[in-house]
């Protein structure tokens, strides 16, 4: 078996370490109109350096607010990034979601029985930039979701 070596994958996500704060821009959808929260993220080193592990929390006008935990790794036998991830909404984490890194942008698509979410991880001009888009049940296209800006705290 081809173990990772520490360090691999916050050498990649290495921009990303840190906490940040910013806005998160939710799309109108079935879970509410259009709307902005207080979005706080954090990633940090763990297990040695085989893991980065990913907070995120926002906060909307009215109190209300949404947490997810992400944990990203490298799969040994392959050399790719994975991603855990379960969230506030309560469903159960499914299997690892595999990453694509290309010129410093992270991407994965997660996938459920309802549908799959595709998201987009970027640092540019000191600025974190995490996307998703959803494509539920039978739809044939992308919808945005939301799209969070964050600065370094």
């Amino acid at each position: 078996m081809n173990r990772p070596q520490p360090g691999t994958v916050h050498a990649v996500l290495e921009n990303f370490l840190g906490h940040w704060r910013g806005t998160t821009r939710l799309a109108a959808s079935a879970w509410g109109p259009e709307r902005t929260a207080d979005a706080e993220v954090s990633y940090s080193r763990a297990a040695g350096g085989y893991a980065v592990v990913q907070s995120y929390r926002h906060t909307e006008a009215d109190g209300t607010h949404f947490e997810g935990h992400g944990v990203f790794t490298v799969d040994p036998d392959h050399d790719e990034v994975l991603w855990y991830y379960v969230d506030s909404m309560g469903s159960a984490p499914g299997t690892p979601a595999r990453c694509t890194w290309v010129d410093g942008v992270l991407r994965v698509e997660r996938h459920s029985d309802r549908g799959t979410a595709r998201h987009t991880f970027r640092v540019d001009g000191g600025v974190l930039r995490h996307t998703a888009e959803l494509r539920l049940d039978d739809a044939q296209d992308y919808v945005p979701f939301m799209t969070s800006e964050c600065r370094r705290a």
